[in-house]
């Protein structure tokens, strides 16, 4: 047993994209491809040498096989101390909970998230920092021009550590912790929510359905909801991690979560939960139901910030709110009427840190089924679910009536997103360049009942550090409010995916009840006359509708 360097050669296309390097499990099977990855970032974080790093992954397809790689790959780079997860298991933002907990310098995430899982699905490996947030664009873009040059990496050649029991253990030099999963991140959730009261809603007779997508959040929400908060036994479904996923896509949107939304719109037998939920993959993302009742995520960041008062670890109200430049303009409404400051950055919960460690803002949130606070540095299902099940709990409405009162309150922003998924990538980059092209001749126009007052390509300058972003999506701003938002996904492996935004703000509760896709039918056609969706790509519909 020692230290053994290992010679290699640089692979082409290693730049992680909005949450880390996600490709398909082959590529990452080839020889050295997992390695050079992770020499890469000990070779530009050297703090991690002699100090402790956080290991976890989501539980699918490869996760074992990529613990055991990066145990040895640390020990032979000088790591002090590794805690890992038990069986390798550590949902995203626990990750995040035990990096800030134990004062590690980093953690490295496994998961490529609400991807498909198994042999032939994604896996993903992103570096996280010593705030538990994903790495900024500064290191992450460092850790890729290292990949383009490295030739070597260093491993510590030893039997496989059994990770599946609870303990300590040692590899060379280097102690390596393998802990329970769940308690730390439980630890901080029961001082976040008001335990008593969800327990007394539950006793109360009112049931719930979650549905963890055979992904990694089933062990949280099993042991949380069932059996620190007396939820019934099966209020968690499919609450096993699978290297699989169970065939699932582990997306929690009303597409892939379908049959949750059909227990909760009474299509499953005549007893209809009072409150549905699920989670995706590595458990960062959530969506929210009540009976016959979809929430959307931009209604559901705005809801939060309108009640945080409301919910125990955030009475003393909130610094500010955050949220992504796709995300409706909802949680802004909140933002004004309660004077407080909003900010709006890319898509990408990286740029939410600043902002978090700064305490300019305490909830942050993005459309794609993320919310998260100050409490961690990663967006987080099971946190977002706990705060919902506070909320029902200490007013006593059901989710349909918290909404609909919001609306009264502060508007409807009716929101939509399109999603054309595997596209072509060179069609896909041509369509985002015909719509540059547009920008300057855009304002002042008259698109259907339309005009246009903005029409820009997002750049963000942060407020903290002063760094800069490009091209972070296209936005075409109407007078009255109303948005169309263009944006290549930086999540998927295969081909590209073009993200439409629809956005439109209605203040006359009589106009509430309309349908979504029917309010939003005017900014439909506008984003297909000015992108040319069906002529550039092929596709006469969108490969999901959200």
């Amino acid at each position: 047993m020692g230290v053994l360097t290992v010679a290699s050669q640089p692979y082409a296309g290693q730049r992680p994209g909005t949450s880390g390097l996600r490709k398909k499990v082959t590529v990452f099977e080839q020889a050295h491809y997992l390695e050079n990855f992770v020499q890469a970032i000990f070779d530009v974080v050297p703090e991690l040498n002699g100090a402790t790093l956080v290991l976890g992954g989501d539980g699918r397809f490869y996760n074992r096989v990529a613990v055991q790689t990066i145990l040895k790959m640390a020990a032979a780079n000088g790591v002090a101390k590794v805690l890992v997860g038990q069986a390798g298991l550590l949902s995203t933002p626990a990750v995040s909970c035990l990096i800030r907990k134990y004062a590690a310098v980093g953690g490295i995430v496994l998961s490529a998230s609400h991807n498909p899982g198994g042999p032939d699905g994604d896996f993903g490996i992103k570096y996280n920092v010593s705030n538990g947030g994903p790495a900024p664009e500064k290191i992450t873009e460092a850790i890729y021009f290292r990949t383009t040059t490295i030739n070597e990496y260093k491993t510590y050649t030893a039997p496989d550590l059994d990770i599946d029991v609870i303990g300590e253990y040692t590899l060379g030099n280097m102690q390596v912790v393998v802990l329970d999963s769940v308690a730390d991140y439980a630890e901080l959730m029961a001082d976040l929510f008001d335990f008593a009261a969800i327990r007394a809603w539950f006793a109360a007779g009112h049931q719930m359905r979650f549905d963890a997508m055979s992904a990694a959040s089933g062990p949280y929400a099993k042991r949380i909801l069932e059996d620190l908060l007396g939820a019934p036994q099966g209020t968690v479904v499919n609450g096993i991690p699978l290297p699989d996923f169970g065939g699932l896509h582990p997306d929690p949107n009303p597409v892939y979560a379908d049959d949750l939304v059909a227990h909760l719109f009474g299509e499953r037998g005549s007893i209809v939960p009072d409150f549905g939920a699920a989670s995706d993959g590595d458990a960062d993302r959530n969506m929210i139901l009540g009976r016959h009742f979809i929430v959307t995520p931009s209604d559901s960041l705005a809801v939060m910030a309108a009640n945080a008062e409301k919910i125990k670890g955030y009475v003393r109200g909130l610094a500010g709110v955050a949220r992504s430049m796709p995300t409706s303009c909802a949680v802004d409404a909140v933002a004004k009427k309660r004077g407080i400051a909003c900010f709006e950055t890319p898509t990408g919960w990286k740029f939410f840190g600043n902002l978090l460690d700064a305490g300019q803002v305490t909830l942050c949130g993005e459309e794609s089924y993320g919310t998260g606070s100050d409490h961690v540095r990663e967006k987080d299902g099971v946190w977002a679910v706990l705060f919902w099940l506070n909320l029902l709990a200490v007013t006593d409405l059901s989710v349909e009536t918290i909404v609909q009162q919001h609306w009264q309150e502060y508007g409807r922003h009716f929101y939509s997103r399109h999603d054309y998924e595997a596209l072509d990538t060179a069609a896909a980059n041509d369509l985002m360049a015909h719509l540059r092209c547009q920008l300057p001749t855009l304002a002042g126009q008259i698109l259907g009942e339309f005009t246009v007052q903005l029409a820009d390509d997002f750049a963000y300058d942060d407020p903290i550090d002063g760094s800069s972003s490009e091209q972070q999506g296209i936005r075409v701003v109407m007078t009255d409010g109303s948005r169309v938002v263009f944006r290549l996904s930086g999540t998927g492996t295969d081909g590209a995916t073009l993200r439409v935004y629809l956005e439109k703000f209605v203040a006359d509760a009589a106009g509430h009840a309309v349908p979504t896709q029917t309010a939003l039918a005017g900014l439909i056609a506008i984003a297909e006359q000015l992108a040319q969706i069906e002529q550039r790509t092929g596709r006469e519909v969108a490969t999901v509708v959200t």
